[in-house]
């Protein structure tokens, strides 16, 4: 990323937290782990059906420094928005990661 002052929006790191569920499976939650600036940038936008609920899938490429090991288990937060991480890489230099990350608007 040649200009970091775009990374203007403040998106909450999360990481899964499971716990025991009482009969053999378990309750996935999730914690906050970071709070970071991040460039949010609009890649496509897909009709789905989900559920029998008709809505669209949107997909972003987000941009944030390097220095959280993130996985595809994370998730991204903006608000009441919240970002399925797809798929992660980091630019040449390792400065920065880019992530993929889709979001369902009903």
């Amino acid at each position: 990323m040649k200009n970091p002052g775009r990374m203007k929006t403040r998106l909450v790191v999360e990481a899964p937290v499971d716990t025991d569920d009482g009969q053999g499976g378990v309750r996935r939650a999730y914690a906050a782990i970071a709070t970071v600036w991040a460039a949010v940038m609009p890649d496509r936008v897909q009709h789905a059906v989900e559920a029998d609920a008709d809505g669209a899938v949107v997909r972003l490429r987000i941009v944030l420094r390097s220095g959280l090991a993130l996985t595809l288990q994370h998730r991204l937060r903006d608000g009441d928005r919240i970002y399925r991480i797809t798929a992660l890489s980091n630019s040449a230099d390792g400065r920065f990661t880019e992530i993929h990350v889709d979001y369902r608007v009903v």
